[in-house]
């Protein structure tokens, strides 16, 4: 199997299922392997301070309009997933709390995700990892020690998970991608590592790939143009289809690191080689 590739949705779509609906059509047009959406209750994840405070939006003047806007509900989800059924296309979210982890388990999914923000909450880490799902785990904005004790609970449940290098700057700068970091996150944890990126063109995450990173998660926007925080850090639909092009090609440059003479090699071979004395 090649590089898993897969198309943050996140809160892109802005609350609109059609939006929603539309990106999973770029994505598995694109030939990306899945989709991931972002899950918040937001009564839990924010204080009501917070969700009180002043906050312009297409939805209303606070931040609990806006976070409930971009939030949706069960029967969404059962469209969504349907959709993404009629492509033979995963799909999974990352949970920001326990109660919607535990709603994310009314679908059959593959996939579970850590969100770099959430890295440290133990408890949520506990609840994700009793699935035994394959779980993803951004590692941004994490110190080692922190990674430690979450590969701990995920080890203790027996989850099979892969960490994924990460930066949690949106959009970063390439000059902060650091990916030798992937290296370090092979030799310490053992297994697969793969790259979650935020910046606004391909080149790191090609470069990440022949890195060996084996899972591949970057956001995708309709047009950075469109209302929201994570818009800017985002690949546009045309971006995404070259990315994948990219990656497919570079898997297929990187070989598979048997020595082998091809028949076009060989050939020369017979012409270079018969001549010498």
């Amino acid at each position: 199997m090649g590089v898993f590739i897969i198309a943050e949705i996140g809160i892109n779509h802005n609350g609109s299922l059609d939006t929603a609906k539309q990106l999973i059509d770029v994505a598995a047009n694109a030939g990306c392997d899945a989709v991931k959406f972002q899950k918040r209750s937001v009564d839990l994840v924010y204080t009501q301070e917070f969700l009180a405070s002043p906050r312009q939006s297409p939805w209303g003047t606070t931040q609990r309009a806006q976070k409930e806007g971009l939030e949706f509900g069960k029967n969404e989800y059962k469209q969504i997933n349907d959709w993404c059924q009629s492509y033979g296309l995963d799909w999974f979210a990352s949970a920001w709390d326990i109660q919607s982890q535990l709603f994310l388990r009314l679908f059959s999914l593959k996939y579970n995700k850590v969100a770099s923000a959430m890295l440290a909450t133990i408890p949520l880490l506990e609840i994700i990892a009793e699935e035994q799902k394959k779980t993803y785990i951004s590692t941004g904005m994490s110190t080692l020690d922190e990674i430690d004790v979450a590969v701990d609970v995920f080890n203790k449940h027996r989850c099979p998970f892969e960490l994924m290098h990460c930066n949690s700057t949106y959009p970063m700068d390439e000059a902060d991608a650091n990916l030798r970091v992937i290296d370090l996150l092979k030799e310490r944890y053992g297994g697969s590592v793969g790259y979650s990126g935020h910046e606004s063109d391909n080149l790191v995450t090609v470069c990440a790939v022949a890195r060996g990173t084996t899972s591949i998660e970057r956001h995708i926007t309709l047009d950075r143009n469109m209302y929201g925080s994570d818009q800017k850090a985002s690949i546009e639909p045309q971006e995404l289809r070259e990315m994948v092009k990219l990656i497919r090609r570079t898997e297929a440059i990187l070989g598979d690191g048997e020595k082998r003479l091809s028949p076009a090699e060989m050939s020369i071979r017979e012409k270079l080689r018969g001549v010498m004395p």
